[in-house]
C-alpha cells in the first residue's frame, strides 16, 4: 500500500460510525412512516366502515374518504409550517429546515393512508437529510453539509428499496464532481445505504418481486418487442412531464391550500371510483394483487388502470400532496406491461412488465441506472438484463433533453 493509500483509507474510516449510524436511523424514520401509515389506512378503509356498517370499498366510501384526506392534509399544510410545494422537490434537493419535517411527515401519513397515489420517497428522503444535516453540523461540524446530506440520500433509498445498490446507481448519476475515485466518494454513502437496507431487511423484510414466470431466454424478436414497450412507457411518462406545470397551474387557481387539497382528493376520489380502489395508494402491495390475478382483467380493463393511475399521479403531485412519484410510476409500468402482454400474447410477460417499468420510471425520473434497477427489482430476473440495457436505448432518446416532472419558480 502506498502512502497516497493509506492516506486515501485514514480519510474514509473515520465516516464508517456517522454513516451506519445515518443509515439505520433513515431506515427507522421509514419504518415508523410506513407503520404509522399502514394503520390508519386499515382504520380508515376497513375499521371505520365495519364499525359505521358501510362497505368500505364501494365507491360512495373511496370517493368520501379521497376528499376527507384531502381536507385533512389541506389543513395541515395549511396551519403546520410543511416546507416547499411538493411539486418544486425533487428526490434529492438541498436540506429543509428541521422545523418544517413534522408537518411534512404528517401529511405524508395522511396521504399514504387516503390512498393517494404517490409514495414516501420524497418525504422521508427530505425529512432525513433535513435533520442528518441539522445535528450533524452540531455534533461533527467539521463534516460538511454535503457529506450529511449524502449519506442521508444513501440510507434512506437503500431503506426504500431493501438493498443498497439502488443507492449505488443513483448515487453514481448524481456524483459527478470532486477529487478522488468515484468509489471513494460513495464509500461513506454506501455503508450508510447498506446500514438502511440492512435495518429495513431485518424489521420488516420487504420485496418488490412480483413472482413472475422465468423469462425464457433472449430472442431477436424480444429486443423489439422490449424497445417498443419501453418506448411506449417512456412516452406515456413524457405526456405526464408535460403536462405537470398546466395541471399544477389549473389547482394553483385554488389560492387556499384548504381548498386546492380539498379539490385535489375530490378529483382523486372520482379518479378511484372510475378505476377502482387498485388503481388508490402507492402501489406497491396494489401490482402484487394486479399480478396475481390478471386473468380477471381484460385488454380494456388493464388500460383503464393505466390511464387512471397516470392522471392520479399527475392530480397528486400538482395539487401538493406530499409524496413521491417513483413507486405509483412503478405500478403504472407493471399495468402496461400487463397490458402489452394481453394485446401481444407472444411477448413474454416478465419481458413487458420489465419494459414496462424501465419506461414509465425512465421518464418519470431521468435516471437511467435507477430505471433499469427499478425494472429488474420487480421482476427479480437478472437474465432480462441485457434485453433491458437495449430496450433503454430508444426510450432514453425520448427522454433525454426534455423537462423533468418538476416544477422551477422563479427566483
Amino acid at each position: 500500500m502506498t502512502a497516497a493509500d493509506a492516506s486515501g483509507a485514514r480519510a474514509l474510516l473515520p465516516l464508517v460510525l456517522p454513516a451506519l449510524v445515518v443509515g439505520t436511523a433513515c431506515s427507522l424514520l421509514l419504518l415508523v412512516v410506513d407503520f404509522l401509515s399502514e394503520r390508519l389506512q386499515e382504520a380508515l378503509w376497513h375499521g371505520l366502515p365495519s364499525l359505521l356498517g358501510a362497505d368500505g370499498s364501494a365507491w360512495p366510501w373511496t370517493l368520501a374518504v379521497l376528499t376527507a384526506t384531502g381536507l385533512a392534509v389541506g389543513l395541515v399544510l395549511w396551519r403546520i409550517p410543511s416546507g416547499p410545494d411538493p411539486a418544486t422537490e425533487e428526490l434529492i434537493g438541498a436540506p429543509l429546515p428541521p422545523g418544517v419535517v413534522p408537518g411534512m411527515l404528517v401529511a405524508a401519513v395522511l396521504s399514504l393512508a387516503g390512498g393517494v397515489s404517490l409514495g414516501p420517497e420524497n418525504p422521508v428522503t427530505a425529512a432525513n437529510v433535513a435533520l442528518a444535516v441539522a445535528l450533524g453540523a452540531r455534533l461533527l461540524p467539521a463534516v460538511g453539509a454535503s457529506v450529511w446530506l449524502g449519506l442521508a440520500v444513501a440510507g434512506t433509498v437503500g431503506a426504500l428499496f431493501g438493498t443498497p445498490v439502488a443507492a449505488a446507481l443513483l448515487l453514481s448519476e448524481a456524483v459527478t464532481q470532486g477529487g478522488g475515485s468515484l468509489w471513494d466518494r460513495l464509500f461513506a454513502p454506501l455503508v450508510s445505504a447498506g446500514a438502511g437496507a440492512a435495518t429495513t431487511v431485518l424489521v420488516a423484510s420487504p420485496t418488490m418481486s412480483l413472482g413472475l414466470a422465468d423469462y425464457p431466454g433472449a430472442r431477436l424478436a424480444d429486443l423489439v418487442a422490449g424497445a417498443v414497450v419501453t418506448t411506449c412507457g417512456a412516452l406515456l411518462g413524457m405526456a405526464a412531464v408535460y403536462a405537470f406545470p398546466h395541471v399544477h397551474r389549473f389547482f394553483r387557481l385554488f389560492g387556499h391550500p384548504v381548498a386546492r387539497l380539498t379539490a385535489g382528493g375530490l378529483v382523486l376520489g372520482l379518479l378511484g371510483v372510475l378505476g377502482g380502489q387498485i388503481t388508490l395508494f402507492k402501489g406497491l402491495a396494489q401490482m402484487k394483487e394486479l399480478t396475481a390475478d390478471v386473468s380477471a382483467y381484460t385488454a380494456g380493463g388493464l388500460a383503464l388502470i393505466v390511464a387512471v393511475k397516470t392522471a392520479a399521479l399527475l392530480v397528486a403531485a400538482t395539487c401538493a400532496f406530499v409524496g413521491g412519484r417513483i413507486f405509483p410510476a412503478v405500478f403504472t409500468g407493471v399495468a402496461l406491461g400487463l397490458l402489452a402482454s394481453a394485446l401481444a400474447p407472444s411477448v413474454p410477460v416478465t419481458l413487458s412488465v420489465a419494459c414496462g417499468v424501465l419506461g414509465i420510471v425512465l421518464a418519470i425520473t431521468q435516471q437511467g441506472w435507477l430505471s433499469l434497477f427499478m425494472a429488474v427489482a420487480v421482476v427479480s430476473d437478472v437474465d432480462l438484463l441485457p434485453v433491458l440495457c437495449v430496450a433503454l436505448l430508444p426510450a432514453w432518446l425520448v427522454v433525454t433533453g426534455r423537462p423533468q416532472m418538476v416544477i422551477h419558480e422563479p427566483a
